[in-house]
């Protein structure tokens, strides 16, 4: 195996498989289940005002939290990891601002209000806190603020936090299941030769005496934690505007200086992008805060409407092709992948995160997508199962829930190879975008579940998938067509093995005269008669490429691989 595909499937699998391995704590079901301290309040809106010391590597901040109650209670729970740690928390009674009472534990904090807040009425705490973040090792994938600079010497501070989770550098309800619905305003305080770039739309920069400024964005729509970012570099500013299915959309990149000709160029892919995406997908889902690229220190990460960029102005990944096929390096992979998390993990978001194939199973998929966009469907094919060898199943891709825990890291590739089987399986493009664009209509701005995403799909696919779920998901078996000609070669016999019972996955086989469509059963053989036209040899070993099947070609009582 190649080094650099090597580093890609550790950086992709290693720390899911750790995690994934891992016996589960008491500080694991508190950071990963709806607890009772988080479950009767619900989040509206976060008011960030953040002071990082750049020089020092700490952060001052505070943070109003908006909120309703669901039922009575005055017990709630805010995460916040250790080394931050919070100072002092208030109620907001009869416009006055009340201190509150606080016990920790490990990384989350139970805040005792001083009254216990009225069911249906907003309400407001406020929490002041700071120290010093845990530093990323290595960003995105281990989280964490990186502290950096630039090649000219320059501040480059960025944050990432997937999995890790929010709660790594300011305070929040760290859990995906409840995003703050009327969205978040940022305020971010450094040094007036800097520029902050954070989520939404920039609505004010305030200068002030101490030779600072402070950055205002606001994100209007639902967002995810671990979506809000701050980004801090010498930058240059961009503008572009997309016209898509919903209007004018602005289109900003912020950029470091001496790249900003290497930006235009490459960036110009980010229209032909959005134009595939929003035609599979629906409309992109945040006109209202627009879309935008930041430079960040790291390779990227998907913070909504403010997408990481750090893959060098380069195609492919860092110049590489995932997939082998070539069609990698034929666009630009940190725009179409992390950009396609706008639809996938930023419009609709996981409940748990054990079920975070929801974000990079599809969003994995959408680059098959923009290559068949772009270079049409056998390209498309050919991209998607090149990918496949980057597939490890040594563990599954459903996490544990409820403890903070998000599977193997094969929910990107084997994600995507199960998604393009249903497509093929499926034998109707027409159907097939309508069932992803009605996701996107159907969990707009929300929240799935594995078991919701499966009911809603079956809408469209005509057949159940609670097999093809079971198996993909669950297990790591790859199902096995086992298959035999009789000897006048009149009739074709087939079977699925290595598969859970029940697993119904169909076969869709092209051919001159007349399609096939096999329903294997498991462990069950069946026959169908066919001529030589109809079917052949190399017909049923195409199947391997449209379907993450293996094939068992038997003969004369002897078995052989293919």
């Amino acid at each position: 195996m190649k080094n650099w595909l090597l580093t890609v499937l550790v950086l992709l699998g290693f720390f899911t498989q750790v995690i994934s391995q891992q016996s589960f704590t008491h500080a694991d079901t508190v950071r990963g289940s709806i607890t009772p301290e988080r479950s009767w309040w619900n989040l509206l809106h976060y008011t960030l005002d953040i002071t990082p010391n750049i020089t020092q590597k700490t952060i001052r901040g505070t943070v109003v939290v908006r909120f309703k109650a669901i039922k009575p209670a005055k017990r709630l729970q805010i995460d916040l990891q250790q080394p931050l740690s919070i100072d002092i928390v208030f109620q907001k009674i009869n416009n006055k601002w009340i201190p509150g009472k606080y016990t920790r534990d490990g990384n989350a904090y139970f805040i005792t209000l001083p009254q216990s807040p009225t069911v249906g009425i907003t309400q407001e705490l406020k929490i002041v806190y700071g120290g010093k973040p845990k530093e990323a090792v290595r960003a995105p994938w281990d989280g964490g603020l990186s502290w950096k600079t630039d090649t000219k010497g320059n501040p480059f501070v960025s944050t990432s936090c997937q999995g890790l989770g929010t709660s790594v550098w300011w305070p929040c309800k760290d859990h995906q299941y409840d995003e703050p619905e009327q969205g978040v305003l940022i305020r971010v305080k450094i040094p007036d030769t800097l520029t902050n770039v954070s989520n939404g739309k920039l609505k004010q920069v305030i200068q002030h005496n101490d030779a600072t400024k402070t950055w205002v964005w606001e994100v209007k729509k639902p967002i995810n934690n671990y979506s809000v970012s701050m980004n801090i570099g010498k930058y240059d500013l961009i503008n572009d505007t997309y016209t898509g299915e919903k209007g004018q959309l602005p289109l900003t990149y912020y950029v470091l200086a001496y790249n900003r000709d290497s930006a235009i160029k490459q960036f110009a892919q980010v229209k032909t992008m959005l134009a595939c995406f929003e035609n599979w997908f629906g409309p992109y889902p945040f006109y209202e805060d627009g879309f935008k690229m930041v430079e960040v220190p790291y390779l990227g990460m998907e913070h909504q409407s403010n997408v990481a960029y750090g893959n060098k102005y380069r195609n492919g990944y860092l110049g590489r092709d995932l997939s082998g096929s070539g069609w990698g390096l034929k666009w630009d992979y940190i725009i179409v992948h992390e950009s396609g998390h706008e639809w996938f993990g930023n419009n609709i978001t996981s409940k748990d995160i054990a079920d975070m194939w929801i974000h990079e199973g599809f969003t994995t998929y959408s680059e098959t997508l923009y290559t068949e966009c772009q270079f049409g469907r056998q390209a498309a094919d050919e991209y998607n199962y090149g990918l496949r060898k980057n597939i490890q199943n040594k563990t599954p891709i459903i996490g544990t829930y409820n403890v903070q825990n998000q599977g193997s890291g094969d929910m990107y590739f084997k994600g995507s190879a199960m998604i393009h089987s249903i497509r093929h399986a499926m034998n109707n493009d027409k159907k097939f975008k309508d069932m992803l664009r009605g996701l996107n209509s159907s969990f707009y701005h929300g929240i799935a579940t594995t078991t919701s995403l499966q009911k809603q799909m079956e809408k469209f696919t005509g057949f159940s998938l609670k097999s093809i779920f079971e198996q993909y998901l669950f297990t790591t078996q790859i199902p096995t067509l086992a298959y035999y000609f009789s000897a006048d070669g009149k009739r074709l016999f087939y079977q699925y093995i290595d598969c859970i019972d029940g697993f119904n996955l169909k076969l869709n086989i092209p051919s001159p005269l007349k399609p096939l469509a096999l329903q294997p059963l498991a462990n069950k053989w069946q026959s169908i008669p066919i001529t030589a036209t109809d079917l052949n040899q190399s017909m049923i070993l195409e199947l391997e490429k449209n379907y993450y099947i293996k094939l068992l070609e038997k003969k004369e009582g002897v078995v052989k691989n293919n």
